[in-house]
């Protein structure tokens, strides 16, 4: 039994799409709608194929990824692609990923930060001194 998601036969479809000549209206009549769409970008359309089997008596049954490719394109702004890639389980496993982290804002010096939290002090006490007196 074969769970299959995304676009099929992704890798022989994505042939048919060339650089330079094709435009998103060929892209949709040969994949159909993109799987994502580019966060910051309109113009990166990605597109999925992922098939997951049961694996064999080796491997207690458990799920097997058979096919996992994805392929991005990249559009200029008249919708003509300029740029394409393809990666199938093999190139994903190799792809490598910044190491820089992002350094977080201290707050502690902050006059919105310690306004807002006395503010909250204030509500959150449920003795105040006006109600302590009487």
């Amino acid at each position: 039994m074969v769970k299959a998601h995304g676009v099929p036969y992704l890798e022989v479809k994505e042939k048919k799409i060339i650089l330079n000549s094709s435009n998103t209206n060929d892209v949709r009549k040969i994949l159909g709608s993109p799987s994502t769409v580019g966060t910051f970008d309109n113009t990166v359309w990605i597109y999925i194929e992922r098939e997951i089997t049961r694996g064999d008596l080796l491997k207690f049954g458990r799920n097997v990824l058979k096919k996992n490719n994805v392929l991005v394109l990249k559009f200029n702004n008249r919708g003509l692609l300029v740029n394409k890639k393809f990666y199938d389980k093999k190139s994903i496993n190799k792809i490598k990923f910044a190491s820089a982290e992002t350094t977080t804002i201290k707050r502690e010096n902050d006059f919105v930060y310690s306004f807002v939290s006395s503010l909250r002090k204030k509500i959150n006490d449920p003795l105040s001194k006006k109600s302590r007196k009487q």
